[in-house]
């Protein structure tokens, strides 16, 4: 029987998982305390956490979200990151990109993205997407373009003519 404590957790990473439109759960072997806080201090810029979890009670979590996690997933020291959508590919990008997963102290193990489980591949691929705000450059200078092509187009005649003449009083005045 489980005792008060596992259940109150149960019930919080229960309840967290799914109102979570994101989770990436990673490897956390053998960071040592100054590398887990410099970790935890990127994650928190972007305002994320890294909670590590209990991987018996994460498994009963995960079961009672309707998703079931591979055999031996949750295995050895297991951390958690989770939000919404962009947070999660914000974490992603953080993790990939720290000095401990260069190291080979921290994995990405995988994760749910929008109601579906990720692997190791597809949660290392959440890494590489674009945020919000890139995604919104590019369609912004997608959209832009036209504008000055046609802006240059309109200006050319002019231009042009504007340097024949002023190659003719160039050669009139030598």
């Amino acid at each position: 029987m489980p005792n008060i404590i596992n259940k109150i957790i149960l019930r919080d990473l229960t309840s967290t998982f799914e109102n979570s439109e994101g989770l990436l759960f990673v490897s956390l072997d053998g960071l040592t305390v100054a590398e887990s806080e410099g970790l935890r201090n990127a994650l928190a810029e972007s305002g994320l956490t890294l909670r590590m979890i209990r991987n018996r009670l994460a498994t009963i979590a995960l079961k009672e979200r309707g998703l079931e996690p591979p055999e031996g997933f949750f295995a050895g020291n297991i951390g958690c990151c989770w939000g919404d959508a962009e947070d999660t590919v914000t974490a992603a990008k953080v993790l990939h990109t720290s000095p401990e997963r260069k190291a080979g102290k921290v994995a990405l193990r995988g994760g749910v993205f929008e109601g579906e489980f990720l692997g190791e591949k597809e949660a290392v691929a959440l890494a590489s997407l674009p945020t919000k705000d890139e995604m919104r450059a590019k369609i912004l200078g997608t959209l832009q373009a036209p504008a000055q092509n046609l802006v240059g187009l309109i200006n050319a005649p002019g231009g042009a003519l504007a340097r024949v003449l002023q190659a003719r009083v160039d050669k009139d005045q030598s």
